[in-house]
């Protein structure tokens, strides 16, 4: 088995600790034992969170617009 070295705050440590269920029981199956929950990456995870979040005033959409249109793609496409 190979064994990495990881450093971790006090913080940290202290609920690993806690964690354990006997003093036996090592960090790494504490670790293992662990639920990770997975946050949905997908588009549709997306598409159901836009409504919940922070519309960008008119005046920024405008910003973005003039950048947009000011851009130009380079002179060469080696620069």
């Amino acid at each position: 088995m190979t064994a990495k070295t990881i450093s971790i705050d006090a913080r940290a440590y202290a609920l690993l600790n806690r964690a354990r269920k006997s003093q036996e029981e090592s960090f790494s199956q504490v670790i293992k034992r662990a639920q990770w929950p997975r946050q949905d990456r997908s588009c549709g995870a997306l598409l159901k969170a836009l409504p919940k979040m922070p519309r960008a005033s008119a005046a920024v959409i405008q910003r973005l617009d003039t950048a947009q249109m000011a851009d130009s793609p380079p002179d060469s496409a080696w620069a």
